[in-house]
């Protein structure tokens, strides 16, 4: 018995470490078995009492907490495994209980110092538990100023987008309300942004995934659908108008789908990595129709009509319309126009195009 509770000692400490390395301190994206078991078991009770929910407002206050709480139980997870790991190894090594050994490694691992066995055997084990508790929630509080950080910058142009595509945010509500206040020959500022907002998020996302649970702080808001209306706008303005300028736009689209595709591949969901123009889309014709109806009404300058417009525009969005709408069932984003459906039916809200107040111009 005591050689198999140092080999489950053995296992279970260097296991935890590799998760502890894996989800604070390698710079890269890698993934954790542990963690990841840790996020979706707190995520489940609340996604099911959220399933229950019929508006999107609803939804959204049960979820909020989950990610938030995923990492306050993972440092617990982690602590507990350390304590239950060097309690193995020191029945392995003394002639301690099970009992009385995971409490000499609960007392060396909190640093608390109320077991004192005074076995020499013991010495070396109680000090590399005494070392592990106070590193790895000293590289927790380390952790949450990195992962704030992001989400802060995360959410600062979501928030900003707010304006320029309502909330929640829609592609063509983009195009719409540039040309209704005559921004459209500026809107490249904007995909110029967006480009590196989507490295950003892609770097920042995969390195720490539990950022991709992280809500905005309005119900109206989610990052997801704010980078599936950027990157619509993108391929409408790609599709209505080939003879402006297209660099800032064809990067801001190739980021964008780059980002969905590095999350892709950090929570492991399959996806073609070079699909067809024609391969067939969500997003039916009238549904194109009913956007592009939207930027007519405010005046948006268009070169191609909407039946020359739409392969165009096709061949753009098949890029990444699946991951987006996959993703945004995962995390149950607000419900958008052209974001696919939700784990329950919930109703979709359309931005409100606000109404031009400018004074009329005197003859």
């Amino acid at each position: 018995m005591r050689a198999v509770f140092g080999v489950v000692g053995v296992v279970l400490v260097l296991g935890i470490f590799s998760s502890v390395l894996r989800t604070l301190v390698i710079p890269r994206p890698t993934r954790s078995s542990f963690t990841r078991l840790v996020q979706r078991s707190v995520r489940w009770p609340f996604q099911r009492v959220a399933d229950l929910m019929h508006g999107a407002e609803a939804k959204d206050r049960v979820l909020a907490p989950v990610a938030p709480l995923s990492i306050v139980v993972t440092l617990m997870g982690w602590l507990l495994c350390f304590m239950a790991g060097y309690g193995f190894l020191e029945a392995a090594v003394s002639g301690l209980g099970l009992r009385d050994s995971l409490i000499e490694s609960g007392s060396s691992l909190f640093t608390l110092g109320f077991a004192t066995s005074n076995r020499a055997s013991l010495n070396a084990i109680d000090f590399c538990a005494a070392a592990t508790g106070p590193i790895v929630i000293g590289l927790q509080i380390g952790y949450l100023p990195t992962l704030y950080a992001a989400y802060q910058r995360r959410e600062t142009e979501v928030t900003l987008l707010g304006a320029r595509a309502g909330n929640p945010p829609w592609g063509p509500e983009i195009l719409a309300r540039y040309a209704q206040v005559e921004l459209v020959s500026s809107i490249g500022e904007l995909f110029r942004n967006w480009e590196r907002w989507s490295a950003e998020v892609g770097e920042s996302h995969t390195t720490y995934p539990v950022l991709i649970h992280f809500r905005s702080p309005k119900a109206t808001r989610n990052w997801l659908i704010a980078l599936l209306a950027v990157m619509d706008a993108a391929a409408l303005r790609l599709a209505f108008n080939p003879s402006q300028p297209q660099s800032d736009v064809r990067m801001a689209l190739r980021a964008g789908f780059v980002c969905l595709r590095d999350i892709a591949d950090t929570l492991g969901i399959a996806y073609d990595p070079d699909p067809h123009p024609d391969s067939p889309l969500a997003l039916g014709y009238e549904d194109f129709l009913a956007g592009v109806a939207r930027m007519r009404e405010q005046g948006y300058p268009a070169e191609r009509t909407p039946e020359e417009a739409w392969p165009h525009f096709r061949g753009w969005r098949v890029n990444y319309e699946a991951l987006a709408q996959r993703l945004a069932r995962d995390i149950d984003a607000v419900p958008a126009p052209w974001s696919g459906a939700r784990r329950t039916p919930v109703a979709i809200r359309t931005p409100v195009t606000p109404i031009d107040r400018r004074p009329p111009q005197v003859t």
